[in-house]
């Protein structure tokens, strides 16, 4: 189970452990934790905290966020690879006073250009895109390395009607075009300001959204899994059934695979 994070939302760390312990078995996720909202030592020391209470079950997704997340928490957005890899390394020095646990949890950062994937690679265990497509997993596999935990989130939409599934998209999309973060990394696959006018042309919607019946879902999945990705993380976007219903629909063809 992944967890996002706004700037003026739930605490993902403190979520994280209200529902590691409401279940005995399943895994929870960050993704992302927004390196903003805390400083260095308070992430690493409540990854500890989790990793020792839940072993094996907790997994940091961390990252940069945007402008407007640092500027609303009193930051200063500026060279976000060189703040991540501060970040990182200061996370590494981090003091511990409490009970440590067996193993720290993975960390993963929120990487979207080759540059930070690189990072990824040299400071934590992998990276954890989204609105990407199975040509970005496979790109970031031959930058990151094969013993690298490669985890895309994938949009998805369980509507066959293109006019239906497509809106829903572009309502999830918007907000994302306004970002020169994602606007960035749209160019760098090959979209041009012609895909982000009316909301983002069809070309962009179909390759980034998955949307479809439960075979063409199931098909993106195997696409980023072919090109490199370990574990696809499955955003239900509004527009088509519920996020519950869908996930249901989902499960026997997931867990078939």
């Amino acid at each position: 189970m992944w967890v996002p994070e706004s700037p003026g939302g739930k605490d993902d760390l403190t979520f994280s452990a209200v529902l590691l312990g409401g279940s005995p078995t399943i895994p929870v996720a960050t993704g992302i934790a927004i390196l903003w909202v805390r400083d260095p030592v308070a992430m690493m020391n409540a990854s500890r905290t989790l990793a020792d209470a839940f072993p094996g079950r907790f997994l940091l997704g961390m990252g940069v966020s945007h402008k407007s997340t640092a500027v609303l928490r009193g930051h200063e957005y500026e060279k976000p690879l060189a703040a991540t890899r501060a970040y990182l390394n200061a996370m590494d020095a981090a003091p511990f006073d409490g009970h440590p646990p067996a193993e720290t949890p993975m960390r993963v950062v929120a990487a979207l250009g080759p540059r930070m994937t690189a990072l990824a690679g040299e400071l934590a265990d992998g990276i954890h895109p989204f609105l990407s497509t199975p040509e970005h997993t496979a790109a970031a596999r031959e930058i990151i390395g094969s013993d690298k935990l490669i985890a895309v989130e994938q949009g998805i939409i369980l509507a066959s009607d293109s006019e239906q599934a497509r809106a829903a998209a572009r309502a999830n999309l918007g907000r994302f075009l306004r970002w020169p973060n994602y606007r960035n990394h749209f160019l760098r696959l090959g979209f041009g300001e012609q895909d982000f006018e009316n909301g983002g042309s069809n070309r962009i919607v179909d390759a980034i959204y998955a949307w479809g019946d439960v075979d063409a879902i199931a098909a993106r999945i195997a696409e980023h899994q072919a090109a490199g990705a370990d574990h696809v993380c499955l955003q239900v976007i509004a527009g088509g059934v519920d996020e519950q219903a869908a996930l249901r629909e989902l499960a026997p063809a997931w867990f078939a695979g």
